[in-house]
């Protein structure tokens, strides 16, 4: 699996977004162009975190497994194994989900 091979630094978290629905509800097929952004991912690989102005390490909030949601734009684009995953500061995710 990529996310053994890959470890983010710092604040960074490596993310897997979910894939977009290509069949409404009712069945209808949907082109390329007007499936929507996704915002949901999985989290894959997370960084040990930052370091603040006091000189410790502020641990970063999210962990490898938890499902988050993204902003619209930004992250950083990253192949590995032919898949694509994301790249994102740990400031940038705007929240997780919980069950």
């Amino acid at each position: 699996m990529a996310f053994r091979k890959f470890l983010p630094l710092f604040d960074r978290v490596l993310v897997e977004r979910f894939m977009a629905e290509t069949v409404t509800k009712g069945g209808i097929m949907l082109p390329e162009k007007s499936q929507g952004k996704v915002l949901q991912a999985t989290v894959m690989a997370v960084g040990p975190g930052s370091i603040n102005q006091k000189g410790e390490l502020q641990p970063v909030s999210v962990k490898v497994g938890e499902k988050v949601l993204l902003p619209e734009y930004g992250g950083t684009k990253v192949s590995l194994d032919d898949k694509d995953y994301f790249l994102f500061r740990d400031a940038d995710i705007l929240g997780k989900y919980v069950e």
